[in-house]
């Protein structure tokens, strides 16, 4: 393949993820700054000096067909000024690059997190040329890093936006591990891995990719268990069972979250863990129409608003107590109670909700409708959680609107009641 005339950023972070580089093993390939790399990616109309384009040449010179291909693919992109269809492989559902990056990373963090002593045998290529150890400052810079990549999770209207920042800061923390040489490193990395870790099934959870999200949780707790960090390895534990939940796995779910409460109280009694636990299994006792079961479970929950200062991280832990009117509302529904759950879904429908628990809240109260044959509610709060669910791509919403439409099964066919059925399946075409 001929030079590239101008290396732009966008360039530069796709020659990066094609070998499969994280941002410091690049910056290492190269011999630039970890800085510089970061910034390719960070801005993707940026041009790169004379001696950087240089030596990116090179690389590219040196690259196998397939990414030369890529290449030619996206020069022409640039080239031309009218909008071109989108490149498969840059589809979330069709994304097989992404797909096997991520798989890649699953193994290789496996590896590193069972076998610390071993893993400088791991990657040898890569890791010849290197010098540099993760310090104590590099680890705390990651953790500031985990911390933003949660806020920006949090705040993202698309949750799936946030893929490619996660998936790259997974590959720098298995380079990392890689390169760790002492005990305390290596758990710190290994806590950061298991926090990322969850936040990649977060994602994937949202985009309805359900296996992905389970193998995310199952390395998180891995990491976490390596690390001894027992809270961390709960919340990947009750995360992974919640899956179930979802699905009314309910027989399934319940002896994971046995487990999660176990290490939960191992954990720090100062935080929330054990009390987000017990939601979780509340909503499960719901799905096994176990009532009472159900309402000490919820209570146990309530008994977070006993605890002082900072009781959750706002990352992977997030359980304040916030959520516990819509999530006892959702246990009544699902125990066929509405008496019990309209009061408590009402009054949440006032506060200020994220996109993901506003639908889930809408979902419910269209599902109150069909337990109290009132069609017109049923109708209101459906169409507004099918708007919302549109409007965000949320798989989440999505998901929930879909046994919505099972329990509408047996309703009368009417015109209206038909066309929320369609509007519903249309969302899960356009998924």
């Amino acid at each position: 393949m001929d030079v590239v005339d101008t290396w732009t950023g966008a360039l530069a972070a796709t020659l990066r993820r094609a070998y499969h580089y994280s941002q410091q093993g690049f910056a290492d390939r190269l011999g630039v700054s970890s800085r510089a790399v970061a910034k390719w990616d960070a801005c993707p109309t940026m041009q790169q000096d004379p001696e950087t384009q240089q030596i990116l040449d090179v690389h590219l010179w040196q690259a196998p067909d397939h990414v030369k291909a890529r290449f030619s693919y996206l020069l022409q992109q640039q080239a031309t000024p009218t909008p071109q269809p989108a490149a498969p492989a840059q589809e979330w559902t069709d994304d097989d690059m992404n797909r096997r990056e991520m798989l890649r990373l699953f193994t290789m963090a496996g590896a590193v997190i069972a076998t610390p002593q071993a893993s400088q045998a791991l990657d040898i290529d890569r890791i010849a040329n290197r010098t540099t150890r993760p310090d104590a400052e590099t680890v705390t810079q990651y953790e500031t890093l985990n911390t933003h990549l949660w806020q920006v999770f949090m705040l993202a209207s698309t949750k799936r936006k946030v893929y490619p920042l996660v998936q790259d800061h997974l590959a720098t923390l298995v380079d990392a591990l890689q390169r760790s040489t002492t005990e305390t490193t290596h758990r710190r990395l290994c806590t950061l891995a298991g926090d990322l870790f969850q936040l990649a099934g977060e994602i994937h959870f949202d985009g309805n990719a359900y296996t992905d999200a389970a193998h995310c949780y199952t390395l998180a707790a891995s990491a976490s268990k390596e690390a001894g960090a027992y809270d961390l390895w709960a919340c990947a534990m009750t995360r992974h069972a919640f899956i179930g939940v979802y699905e009314r796995q309910h027989a399934n779910a319940a002896p994971m979250l046995e487990l999660a409460a176990t290490l939960a109280r191992r954990g720090d009694s100062s935080l929330s863990t054990r009390h987000w636990v017990a939601a979780v299994r509340a909503e499960t006792l719901a799905g096994l129409g176990d009532f009472d079961g159900c309402q000490r479970a919820l209570d146990e929950a309530e008994q977070v608003r006993s605890l002082t200062g900072q009781i959750h991280n706002g990352g992977w832990l997030r359980f304040d107590g916030s959520r516990l009117p819509e999530e006892r509302g959702t246990c009544y529904i699902t125990l066929r109670r509405p008496d019990l759950a309209e009061t408590v879904l009402t009054d949440a429908l006032t506060h200020n909700l994220t996109t993901r628990r506003r639908g889930g809240v809408l979902v419910d109260l269209a599902a109150l409708g069909i337990q109290r044959c009132d069609h017109d509610q049923l109708l209101d709060y459906g169409r507004a959680a099918v708007d919302l669910a549109r409007r965000t791509g949320s798989g989440v919403i999505g998901q929930k609107l879909r046994g919505l439409k099972s329990q509408m099964a047996n309703l009368p066919r009417e015109a209206r009641i038909a066309a929320l059925s369609q509007d519903i399946d249309d969302l899960a075409t356009a998924s």
